[in-house]
């Protein structure tokens, strides 16, 4: 029997070192409990206290800072996987790293030379925050439609006014969904629900889906640029993509069409949007995403009264979060036994 005891005692150390090791940050601790419950096998840790609010990054702002960024590449040294938003050192720190999982949709802060060139596999969140994103860019287009903006504006003033408002109805009219993924496709959903004809943009090959009705790739977008009353833009930020929205295209946008963008905004060109709402060719705008961000106070975008801007918040959701949560525990699972990831990335084409 001591014997036994001898080699378990023995063979511990053996199977500690064996133990894939997860580092993360920008979770709780009950969600990082719910990892590990998830994936038993695994050593999840935290790479800094966890905190009530998510946190996906390390600056050294403060003497604290500054050693919860120690302790982070500590961790990291010797992990396996990585769960939040790396900065550069921490790629270069981990040196067994074999799985990267950022929290967000959007991948393009963590391209780092040293994360593309790698083995890593670099996993994101696409999906789980579209319905959010998807619900914002209505939301946006139905106050201008309908002119939410500005019986919203009159409301302290108690004016109760009937008169003709030249409001606007969705049925029948044309949306242009550039980017037809995960957030593409629940505008295309909801644009479907409201009546309207689809039109998607994407490089991808698509089967045919009853969300759209024509599915064009990205060379064929002056063609289609015309027949839209609504410009959705929900494509990733990638080298292809960027200012893929200049001059030539606003020009060629419909007169009396609505631009509604909630992916990111180096995919259009700010002046030529200001140059089409100067001009009226556009009927109005829906901001979540700006170049410059944050939007700059004096910025000529805030006098337009026909623009709703909101500060790159429309991933948020009730719903968001435990969707998320249910992709990681998913991964951390797949991870531990060794098995193909969800969400993987393309590293050279971004997304």
């Amino acid at each position: 029997m001591k014997r036994y005891v001898l080699l378990g005692v023995c063979l511990l150390p053996l199977a500690v070192a064996q133990q894939k090791k997860v580092v993360v940050v920008g979770l709780s601790e009950t969600e990082i409990e719910e990892l590990r419950r998830a994936a038993p096998t695994l050593r999840i840790v935290p790479g800094v206290p966890p905190r009530a609010h998510a946190v996906t990054a390390v600056t050294p702002d403060s003497p604290e800072a500054l050693e919860e960024k120690q302790r982070l590449l500590k961790e990291v040294a010797d992990a396996d996987g990585f769960i939040g938003g790396p900065t550069r050192e921490v790629i270069q720190a981990g040196k067994r790293l074999k799985w990267v999982q950022v929290l967000s949709a959007g991948v393009e802060p963590y391209l780092y030379p040293e994360l593309v060139s790698s083995d890593i596999t670099l996993t994101n969140a696409r999906i789980v925050a579209s319905p959010g994103i998807a619900d914002h860019a209505f939301a946006m287009l139905l106050a201008l439609t309908r002119k939410l903006t500005y019986f919203i504006s009159i409301r302290e003033r108690e004016i109760w006014e009937r008169k003709p408002y030249d409001l606007l109805e969705l049925e029948g009219k044309t949306a242009l969904v550039i980017g037809a993924g995960g957030i593409g496709s629940h505008v295309a959903r909801r644009a479907k629900g409201f009546g309207m004809r689809v039109i998607g943009v994407d490089p991808k090959e698509f089967p045919p889906n009853p969300l759209f009705d024509r599915m064009v790739y990205p060379d064929r977008l002056d063609e289609v640029l015309p027949e839209a009353d609504v410009i959705f833009v929900c494509a990733p930020h990638t080298p292809e993509t960027e200012y893929m929205l200049g001059p030539a295209q606003f020009e060629r946008m419909k007169k009396g069409a609505f631009f509604i963008a909630v992916s990111r905004g180096k995919l259009y060109r700010m002046e030529s949007l200001l140059k089409a709402l100067d001009s009226r060719r556009l009927a109005g705008a829906g901001l979540d995403v700006t170049e410059p961000e944050p939007l700059p106070k004096g910025h000529p975008l805030w006098r337009f009264d026909n623009v709703v801007i909101t500060p790159h918040i429309a991933t948020q959701g009730d719903g968001e979060m435990p969707r998320k949560l249910e992709l990681l525990k998913e991964n951390v699972a797949r991870f531990a036994r060794g098995e193909a990831l969800r969400h993987v990335v393309d590293k050279a084409k971004g997304y």
